[in-house]
């Protein structure tokens, strides 16, 4: 795990060169495999590991990583053996935690009951509960797809409080206030959505990522794009086109699925993990270079 409510973490990770960060549903298909791949995601060379906390409503994402959600899920994940999970998980990577503001917003609603119920008033705890546990579990970043900026302030002060950067997702069509006001709240990095969609692996690399970066270059914050990038060749193109980083999830996810279809060990399984990995990685890194020396020539 690391170092306890520490944002500088993440800030760190991408300081030199191109971040990658995968992104794997914590307890597919089960608790002690989900450990070994994301150990094998931080050997192959991860930066940043974007932990998925299970939720049964999960809008943004495409049947690969629903249907992960719901393996985890059947396993019996929940929030606390989520926490436990980052407490044992043994990575030199930031963890951020990637969930829904409903499963955020409910985590403490049990002892808030029970307060209200034994002085007779009404009680709502909100977010802070969730931040409190997640950052003493070691998770030094949160990203909610589902939470919009302009209701985000109490998440944000929550995040403040307890050390923990909140990550936004930005996407083609986020412009104008709308996107000064994700700006503005944003910490650690911004979330490229590379293209209109749900999350799954592509075969290509969608033409609006540029367009994206570029909307985005007066603000001072590291970019990292994600949304369909599942090979090396994909992540050099997006570093090379100005990312800072590259967000990987439904081709990582995918590996996962096929071990359980082919009935792979996990032995296996992690070793392809960490391969792919390290594929992205190093096509990341090629794409810094050729950017950096595009600069140093002109």
């Amino acid at each position: 795990m690391g170092e306890t409510g520490n944002s500088d973490a993440v800030a760190a990770a991408f300081a030199d060169g191109p971040a990658y960060v995968p992104y794997l549903v914590v307890g597919d298909p089960d608790y002690e495999s989900s450990k070994a791949y994301v150990e094998a995601l931080d050997r192959g060379g991860a930066d940043v590991i974007e932990l998925g906390l299970p939720f049964s409503e999960p809008i943004a994402e495409g049947s690969t990583i629903q249907e992960a959600l719901v393996r985890s899920l059947d396993a019996g994940m929940t929030p606390e053996r989520f926490f436990a999970f980052a407490e044992e998980v043994e990575v030199d990577a930031a963890l951020v935690c990637m969930t829904y503001y409903n499963l955020i917003y409910q985590y403490g609603d049990g002892e808030a009951r029970s307060a209200s119920n034994a002085s007779g008033e009404a009680a709502s705890t909100g977010p802070r509960p969730f931040v409190e546990r997640a950052a003493a579990a070691g998770i030094q970043g949160l990203v909610v797809p589902d939470l919009p900026a302009e209701e985000a302030d109490p998440l944000r002060e929550a995040c403040d409080e307890f050390g923990l950067d909140l990550v936004f997702i930005v996407a083609p069509t986020t412009r104008a206030d709308r996107l000064d006001r994700l700006m503005e709240r944003v910490s650690g990095y911004v979330y490229v959505q590379a293209r209109l969609g749900t999350t799954g692996a592509r075969d290509d690399v969608s033409d609006q990522t540029t367009e994206s970066l570029d909307r985005l270059r007066e603000y001072d914050v590291p970019k990292a794009v994600g949304f369909g990038i599942s090979t090396g060749e994909h992540a050099e193109r997006i570093v090379a086109g100005g990312a800072d980083g590259i967000i990987v999830g439904s081709a990582l996810v995918d590996v996962v699925a096929e071990g359980v279809a082919e009935d792979l060990s996990t032995e296996e399984v992690a070793d392809r993990l960490e391969a792919l990995s390290r594929e992205l990685k190093a096509g990341a890194e090629r794409g810094y270079r050729s950017r950096t020396e595009a600069v140093e020539s002109a």
